[in-house]
């Protein structure tokens, strides 16, 4: 866990690029993308169908070691608007053991915008809390403090001659975009138009590693 702050709050980052906010015993997860493998076997692409067992147990293990009282998911949390219901019964027990246990809220996204039933929990578009705006796309025009997704943030270095990749977390003074906790999601790089466009100038690349958070900043 590595704490940092943001909007006059005090977070603690998480395996997997989650957040856990401590005065409210929160956790914060964005893009899970549950049954996208499913998805693409519908269309013939055939994946391991183990995503959404793996999503499910990470969360899982981070909600009981923080003790969480609630967990927010900042859209996309289905790949698509019939995830819910292709959930296999192991999954879909998990899935309800989990919403059933904290104070379970699903905001909506883009892959996901229309379903009603998510196996427990409410389902928003956005929320207000403690003065924080709470969506799944950053918006251009928000002058409050927002906690988003949707970009799926990657950093991408050269070290030592090898290219990595990292989960990373973008961040200015009012804004701070999640990276995707699903196990099968792709990333998008940290310079990419559309992350700028979204956050503005003076972002920076957050990556935790143990007890403290890199920062890289990200040209405009």
């Amino acid at each position: 866990m590595v704490p940092f702050s943001f909007g006059g709050h005090d977070w603690l980052a998480l395996t997997g690029g989650a957040l856990f906010w401590p005065a409210r015993r929160a956790l914060l997860v964005a893009d899970l993308h549950l049954e996208k493998a499913s998805w693409f076997a519908g269309l013939g692409q055939m994946l391991p169908p183990y995503d959404t067992t793996a999503t499910l147990a990470d969360l899982s293990a981070l909600a009981a070691a923080t003790a969480a009282r609630e967990i927010w998911c900042l859209g996309d949390s289905f790949h698509d608007v019939a995830g819910c219901e292709r959930l296999q019964p192991g999954a879909r027990a998990a899935l309800r053991a989990l919403t059933g246990s904290v104070q379970w809220t699903w905001i909506t996204g883009n892959h996901d915008p229309h379903v009603a039933d998510h196996c427990g929990g409410a389902v928003i578009d956005e929320a207000l809390v403690d003065g924080l705006v709470l969506r799944h796309e950053a918006s251009p025009r928000e002058l409050r403090c927002e906690l988003s997704g949707h970009f799926h943030p990657k950093l991408r270095i050269r070290v030592r001659g090898r290219q990595v990749a990292r989960r990373c977390f973008v961040a200015t003074g009012t804004k701070l975009i999640l990276p995707a906790f699903g196990a099968l999601t792709g990333g998008l790089d940290v310079t990419h138009p559309e992350i700028v466009r979204a956050v503005g100038g003076g972002a920076e690349a957050l990556v935790p590693v143990e007890d403290r958070m890199l920062r890289f900043p990200i040209a405009a």
